[in-house]
């Protein structure tokens, strides 16, 4: 009975392969493994472009390697054990996992899952190898996920479930930079009605983090990026105020001082620059000031700031993923989505072809656009 059960077989798909840092991605053939226990295989419908991607293929990673983390697809395969997906079934790809079963998961306290979190070294979390290779030679995830691939293979903790409903060149920038934004507004932060709110950084967290405090009420959202070009866009999504500091004629955060009556209730750094986090902290009020960071740093990991700024009552903290437990909770999120509830498509800047990925990374370094959605072949 059991030889007639279906078994996968290694299919071979075009994935857009790094070789070096800061090379353009190359295109090419790759092999991709069936399923291992408790995987699934994914076709990639569409993957859009994360700026934690850019920031991982410029620096001096692990290669080759197929980076991309923000995806939504199609089972195509199961893996033994698996009961909770079939193919067909359309999924949201996740960065960092849930287990539901380790002490983080089962703490209600966090979404830091310590089976399935963050995976740095660029395999998968089961058996800690790779799943693509070219001519026998293996090539290395990125955040266990790897969607830059017209397939590619997941643990189910590093998959949602979603709506067939739902539009997947839509949705999936739920799977991470737009989810972060709306769970730093609300999870973290849990901005109330009627608060002061300052965000460093408009690109699409910082952006998601103005749509999610607009949602909470905040009574005054001021945004400060050095491209003037955010100032209309950002309107859009909540900001009330918008700041250049390249225009300011003293420090930023005196000026935000100023014009919040002693500082802000609620800072967001979204910029991935360790110096500013001080700047966002000094930009909060006294008592009860809260500054939440976002951004990753390309360089200087270190935090310093003066004590005395905490003293006064300040609070820092720090989240991954905006605090969502990604499979308890971005269904919910989905379902808001498709309620008119949450904007996603004023995100989507441009939609390119799977071939034309390299443009799209251009498009990022130069600031051009927020999100970028990459169309697999049908």
């Amino acid at each position: 009975m059991s030889s007639s059960i279906k078994q996968p077989n290694v299919i071979t798909c075009k994935a857009a392969v790094a070789w070096g840092a800061g090379e353009a991605l190359v295109m090419q053939e790759v092999e991709v493994s069936p399923p291992h226990p408790q995987e699934i295989r994914i076709k990639v419908v569409t993957t859009s472009l994360c700026r934690s991607d850019l920031s991982a293929l410029d620096s001096h990673a692990i290669f080759p390697r197929i980076f991309g983390h923000e995806a939504s697809g199609i089972v195509e395969s199961i893996g033994e054990g698996v009961t909770e997906f079939q193919e067909g079934d359309h999924v949201l790809t996740v960065f960092t996992g849930e287990c539901k079963t380790c002490r983080q998961c089962m703490s209600g306290k966090s979404n830091m899952c310590q089976v399935l979190g963050l995976e740095r070294r660029g395999v998968m979390h089961s058996d800690q190898g790779t799943r693509f290779s070219i001519k026998g030679k293996p090539v290395y995830h990125y955040c266990a996920v790897s969607s830059f691939s017209e397939y590619t293979v997941v643990h189910t903790g590093c998959a949602v479930k979603v709506s067939s409903a739902a539009p997947l060149e839509k949705i999936c920038l739920l799977s991470c930079g737009l989810a972060t934004g709306l769970g730093a507004a609300w999870n973290v932060a849990d901005i109330s009605k009627g608060s002061t709110v300052v965000i460093f950084g408009l690109g699409t967290i910082g952006l998601s983090v103005a749509q999610g405090a607009k949602i909470r009420g905040a009574s005054q959202i001021i945004g400060v990026d050095t491209n003037p070009e955010k100032r209309d866009k950002a309107k859009d999504f909540g900001i009330t105020e918008f700041i250049n500091p390249n225009d300011c004629n003293e420090p930023i955060q005196q000026v935000i001082k100023r014009i919040t009556d002693g500082g802000a209730d609620y800072s967001f750094e979204c910029i991935g620059d360790t110096g500013m986090i001080t700047t966002a902290l000094q930009s909060c009020c006294d008592g009860w000031g809260l500054t939440v960071t976002l951004g990753v740093p390309k360089v200087k990991p270190e935090v310093s700031a003066h004590y005395g700024l905490f003293l006064s009552g300040r609070t820092l903290k720090g989240s991954l993923f905006g605090g969502w437990k990604p499979k308890s909770d971005l269904p919910s999120l989905v379902d808001m989505y498709m309620n008119k509830e949450i904007k996603i498509d004023e995100f989507i800047t441009h939609n390119l072809p799977f071939e034309e990925i390299n443009k799209a990374f251009e498009l990022m370094r130069e600031g051009k656009c927020l999100r970028c959605v990459i169309h697999m072949p049908k």
